[in-house]
C-alpha cells in the first residue's frame, strides 16, 4: 500500500482573516507575551489594512477575541466560507450575523487580491519550503496504532502573516488542517525559512493533528475512558492548573509523548531529548519521559498482537505510567 502524504496548501480564505487579525489588538498581545520579529509580509500586511482599523470585519473579531473565542473557532469560521464569494456554507451557531458580508467588504476595500499578487513570489517560496520537508513522511501511519485508519485528508498550511507565533488545528468534515507559522528567530532576526526548520514545522503538524485526533478518539471511546478517570496522570500542579480534566490531561500528554516519538524516529534522539526539556520547561511537562516509554511499550505490545486498539491498552496507561516513572527516575 502507497503511503498517504500531507497536502499543503496557501488558502485566501486563511490569508483574508489573517489580513483582518493584524489590525485586531493579536499582535500587541503576541509582543506581550514574547518579543520578536514578525515576518516581513505579516508586518506589511498590517501596515497595508491598518485604514480598515474601524472596519465592521475588524469590530467583530475584536470582539470574538475579547469573549476568548480561540483562533481555532475563528479559522474554522474563515474555512467554512464559499470562495471567492465569501458565503458561510456550514451553520455554525455561534457565528456573528453577517460576519461572511463584512470580510467579504474588507477583501474588496483592503485590496487584498492585488497586495497578493504582489507578494506572490514569498507565499510561493512558503509553498515550496513546507512541500519540501513534509512529502516523505506518513503521518497516517505513524497514527494508526493509536487512532486506527484516518479517513480525513491532513492538509497543512504555511502562513506567513497572523498568527505568527502559534500553530492552529481545525477540523472539517473531509480534512484535519494545520496553519502553521515559521519558526520565530531571536530579536530582530526575520523568522527562519519552513525548510530551515523541519523540526518545527513536524512539532506544529504532529501537535495539531494528534489532539485533534485524539479529543474525537476518546469521544468515541467515552465508556472506556469512564473506568480510568479516577486514576491520576502524576501530572504537576503547574499542567493540572491548565488542564483540569483527565482527557485534557491525557490528550496533552498524548501530543506530547507522541511528538517526542516521532522526532527520535524521524530526526534524532537529539532533537527529542530537546523538546521534552521545552515542555517540562514551558508547559512543566515533568513526567514526559515516562510517558513516550509508555507509548512505546503499547507499540512494542501492539505489534506483537497483544493488542488490538489503543482503548484496549487504556486502561493500562495510569499504571505503566507510575512503573516508568520508576524506572526513568534510578
Amino acid at each position: 500500500m502507497s503511503a498517504r502524504t500531507i497536502q499543503v496548501h496557501i488558502d485566501d480564505r486563511v490569508r483574508l482573516m489573517s489580513a483582518v487579525l493584524s489590525v485586531t489588538n493579536w499582535p500587541e498581545m503576541e509582543q506581550r507575551q514574547r518579543r520578536y520579529r514578525a515576518h516581513v509580509h505579516a508586518r506589511m500586511t498590517a501596515r497595508g489594512v491598518m485604514p480598515l482599523a474601524n472596519h465592521p470585519a475588524v469590530h467583530t473579531l475584536q470582539t470574538l477575541l475579547d469573549q476568548g473565542t480561540p483562533l481555532e473557532a475563528i479559522y474554522t469560521y474563515a474555512l467554512s466560507l464559499s470562495w471567492p464569494d465569501l458565503l458561510l456554507e456550514v451553520s455554525l451557531p455561534w457565528a456573528p450575523l453577517h460576519w461572511d458580508e463584512q470580510l467579504g467588504d474588507f477583501f474588496v476595500q483592503a485590496g487584498l487580491e492585488e497586495w497578493w499578487y504582489e507578494e506572490e513570489g514569498v507565499w510561493a517560496r512558503a509553498y515550496e519550503q513546507t512541500a519540501k520537508i513534509v512529502t516523505h513522511i506518513d503521518l497516517y501511519r505513524f497514527f494508526e496504532p493509536f487512532v486506527g485508519g484516518i479517513t480525513e485528508q491532513l492538509v497543512l498550511m504555511p502562513n506567513i502573516s497572523y498568527p505568527s507565533d502559534s500553530a492552529v488545528g481545525i477540523r472539517l468534515p473531509q480534512e484535519l488542517c494545520c496553519i502553521v507559522p515559521p519558526r520565530i528567530a531571536l530579536g530582530d532576526n526575520e523568522p527562519w525559512p519552513f525548510d530551515e526548520d523541519a523540526a518545527h514545522v513536524f512539532r506544529a503538524a504532529l501537535s495539531q493533528y494528534g489532539r485533534l485526533l485524539m479529543v474525537s478518539y476518546l469521544r468515541q471511546h467515552a465508556a472506556t475512558i469512564a473506568s480510568v478517570t479516577d486514576m491520576p496522570l502524576l501530572i504537576s500542579r503547574k499542567f493540572n492548573q491548565t488542564h483540569p480534566t483527565w482527557s485534557d490531561q491525557f490528550t496533552e500528554l498524548f501530543v506530547a509523548g507522541t511528538v517526542a516519538l516521532f522526532m527520535e524516529q524521524a530526526i534524532s534522539p537529539q532533537e527529542a531529548r530537546a523538546y521534552i526539556l521545552m515542555e517540562n520547561k514551558v508547559h512543566g511537562v515533568k513526567i514526559l519521559p515516562s510517558v513516550v516509554r509508555v507509548l512505546k511499550r503499547y507499540l512494542a505490545e501492539y505489534e506483537e498482537g497483544r493488542y488490538k486498539r489503543f482503548a484496549d491498552y487504556l486502561p493500562n496507561f495510569p499504571k505503566h505510567l507510575r512503573v516508568a516513572r520508576s524506572i526513568v527516575s534510578l
